[in-house]
């Protein structure tokens, strides 16, 4: 591997455990500035602050992800980019380069592929032009890749969501988010079925604490490499003490009622 890949993947990943807690807040160029995300640099704070190993942001929003003092947290560039007010809502078109990202001090760069969308082609040719800048700077690729068009029945079914983590691995990225297809045993499979680490989705914000840790849990069990996961952890009532818990999961490995010990409050 690229030395400089290298070094920039451990900063995104525990080098320790090889998996990661990555928090994205991409989400106000799609939806607005959605609970949690008013206040970008308090929302990061209370992130670090619970250990957090990365958060993934546009290029407009890195300046408040820099908070001169604390703890380190990596800084993955988003480069697609959509809006929910769309008559075309699954498109994600480039809207900056990996380049942007080196001179903005980035860690990593992702990019969002909708696969099954009519502009699909689109997507992947952005895709593949951004592993190959990505490959030469010795820069990491997330690869955000879901199914979502007139032909997808199901997003989150088995054979489709490891169909999506394969097409990431194949086309360059280093590291393929997906959704959870809603058990370890399904999710063992795309794991196996990818040759570069794969991290969860969160989706919608779910009903339960208690629900999202033991999605994570047990993805973690299936051989998953961590989360990127954004709603479900910054609409928190305390994000922090829930990504305190998380390393508990994530990176100690511990059982979901043991990580929950001294922690029964956040449910």
């Amino acid at each position: 591997m690229h030395i400089g890949k290298a070094i920039r993947l451990e900063r995104i990943f525990n080098r320790n455990t090889g998996r990661t807690i990555i928090v994205p807040m991409d989400h106000g160029v799609t939806v607005g500035p959605i609970a949690g995300l008013e206040k970008m640099r308090d929302t990061v704070t209370s992130l670090v602050a619970g250990g957090a190993n990365a958060g993934l942001v546009h290029k407009g929003q890195v300046k408040l992800g820099h908070r001169m003092q604390g703890r380190d947290f990596g800084c993955i560039v988003h480069l697609s980019a959509g809006t929910c007010l769309s008559p075309f809502p699954n498109v994600k078109r480039l809207v900056t380069t990996v380049e942007e990202a080196i001179r903005l001090g980035a860690d990593g760069v992702s990019v969002h592929v909708n696969l099954g969308d009519e502009t699909e082609g689109q997507m992947l040719s952005d895709f593949g032009r951004v592993a190959a800048s990505a490959a030469e700077w010795g820069m990491p690729l997330l690869a955000m890749i879901y199914a979502r068009g007139p032909k997808v029945g199901d997003e989150y079914d088995p054979d489709i969501v490891a169909h999506c983590a394969r097409v990431g691995a194949e086309l360059g990225a280093d590291v393929v988010k997906v959704n959870y297809p809603g058990s370890a045993e399904s999710f063992a499979r795309v794991v196996e079925c990818t040759c570069v680490p794969v991290v969860i989705a969160g989706g919608a914000k779910m009903d339960s604490t208690r629900e999202f840790l033991d999605v994570v849990r047990t993805s973690i069990d299936a051989g998953g490499a961590g989360l990127s996961v954004g709603r479900n952890v910054f609409q928190h009532r305390d994000p922090t003490r829930l990504v305190e818990v998380l390393n508990r999961i994530v990176h100690e490995g511990r059982s979901v009622d043991d990580a929950l010990d001294g922690y029964a409050d956040i449910l």
